[in-house]
Order: C-alpha cells, then structure tokens, then sequence
C-alpha cells in the first residue's frame, strides 16, 4: 500500500495546474482529498476525476487570501474527516510587470494571495496537523522564490517571503518535536495557465508574455510537477526542485552570488517581451 492511502490531503488551488495534477497523484495513492479553488467549474472537473479513481472527495470554493474563510474552511476538512495530515499550499496568481509601473494594488493582490494565502493555510491546518500524529505542510514557492528576475518584483517577494516562512516553520516544527515535517517546493516554468491568467499593468501585451512563457520557459508538465512534489514529500524532503530548469537556476544562483542578477537583466534585455513606457502610480 501507498503511504498516502488513507491519508486526508488538502489540496489549494485545485481546479487547474499543479493543484489538479497533484489532486490525480494523490487520488492514485488511495488519499482522501479535501479540494478547493475560486474556479468552482474547473474544480468540479476535478473533483469527477478524482472520483472516478476512487477517491473520497470534499470540494469547497475558496479564496485563500479571505483570512476567515480559510479558518472556517480547516474546521470543517477536520470535522468533516476527523483527522487532517497533509495540507499542500498550492493556490497562487501570477503578475507581469515593472516595480515602476505597476501599482500598489497590483503588487498587493500578489502578496495577499501568493504569501498570505500560504500563511493562512499553515496557520489554520497547523493545530490539525499536529494532532493527527503524523502531519505534512507542503507550501509551493517557486523558482522565483531561488534568484530573481525583471518584471517579477511583485510575485518574486510573495514567493522569496513563502520561502522564508516555510523554512522557519520547519525549523520551529523541530525544535518544538511537534509530529509534522516541512517541504518548500520550487517549480520552474510549468505548462499551466498562470502566465495566461497573469494581471500586468494597464497597456501592456499579457498574451506577449504568456507566449513567451508558454514557448520558451514552461518545460515541465503538471503531471510531471506532481510526481516529483508527492515523491519529495514522501522522502520527507526540506526543499523541492522541480525541473531541470529549477536545479540550473538554484546552482546558477548559488555559483554567482548577487553578481547573477547582472547576467540575468543582461539576459532579459535580449530576449523577453518589451513593457510599454506609460508609468502608473
């Protein structure tokens, strides 16, 4: 039997990407899932697919960034299956666009659900977790959460913070003895939507850039994503690279030192998708 069988697993974001590929991987292992998303239609896609594997499903509309709602939410996965033991922080937005010329608005809504809705997770599934015995966080950075990058200033603060905390927290999880491991996951380009559904600032081109993301960055399927995810878990690892894109960067990084943001505006200035010039406050 799989170490998951049994095993109740929340899954963030779950109607699309990473979220749905992860909610099918764990299904597979014969987990529970307590599944939600804002997408109500493209989460009870997945909630059929999960079903038809087998699995014991409970769906809910969520936005990770409503405080309460998410409190409200763990509660109710608790009674609703007595027992929590993994949570995967996965939900997340993505935004294209210059410190400069993007507004404070813009760069809030990364934080409130890129950082905050990871924080508002742990925070509610962490007292379940420990009293099941046997608890997993699981929080999604990104590789933008390793080295930074142009045009990314918003999302790369929300997923360096996320990397942060969960490392703390892993940290906190040892010195207490509490019954609950840790792992940061770090996924490089993916084929999913994000870059499609990212905000940018008013004028510019978003289907440039999902383009070039879609063309040139996204490697590495959800399928593929999830498997290395659910296998890093399971190894009980701290940190999670996913794809080969993911390790280059991380090694890039770690080799160059703060000169690699150098290489890396030198880079962008060749190859990525030019911003307009209108400036917004």
């Amino acid at each position: 039997m799989s170490e998951f069988a049994g095993k109740v697993c929340v899954v963030t974001g779950a109607a699309s990407g990473i979220g749905r590929a992860l909610a099918l991987d764990l299904a597979r292992r014969g987990a529970k899932l307590a599944l939600s998303d804002k997408d109500s239609v493209g989460l009870a896609s997945t909630v059929r697919q999960v079903e038809a594997l087998g699995a014991e499903v409970k769906s809910d509309h969520l936005d990770v960034a409503q405080r309460e709602a998410v409190l409200s939410y763990a509660d109710a996965v608790a009674t609703h299956f007595g027992k929590v033991h993994q949570v995967y922080n996965n939900a997340g937005i993505g935004f294209q666009g210059e410190v400069e010329r993007s507004q404070f608005a813009d760069i809030e809504r990364i934080i409130d659900v890129d950082f905050w809705g990871v924080v508002n997770g742990t925070k509610a599934f962490l007292p379940h977790l420990i009293a099941s015995g046997d608890g997993h966080v699981v929080n999604v950075s990104s590789v933008f959460g390793l080295g930074s990058v142009p045009g990314q200033s918003a999302y790369n603060a929300a997923k360096f913070a996320v990397r942060g905390f969960t490392e703390a927290l892993r940290q906190e999880m040892l010195v207490a003895k509490h019954p609950v491991k840790v792992t940061c996951v770090h996924p490089g380009g993916i084929k999913t939507a994000i870059a499609r559904n990212a905000g940018a600032p008013e004028g510019d081109d978003r289907a440039a850039y999902a383009e070039f993301f879609d063309k040139r960055l996204a490697r590495t399927t959800p399928e593929d994503a999830a498997r290395t995810i659910v296998n890093g878990v399971r190894k009980g690892k701290a940190r999670v690279l996913v794809g080969a894109d993911a390790k280059l960067i991380d090694a890039f990084v770690r080799i160059l030192g703060p000169s690699y943001q150098r290489v890396v505006a030198a880079v962008a200035a060749r190859t990525f998708p030019k911003p307009t010039t209108e400036v917004t406050r």
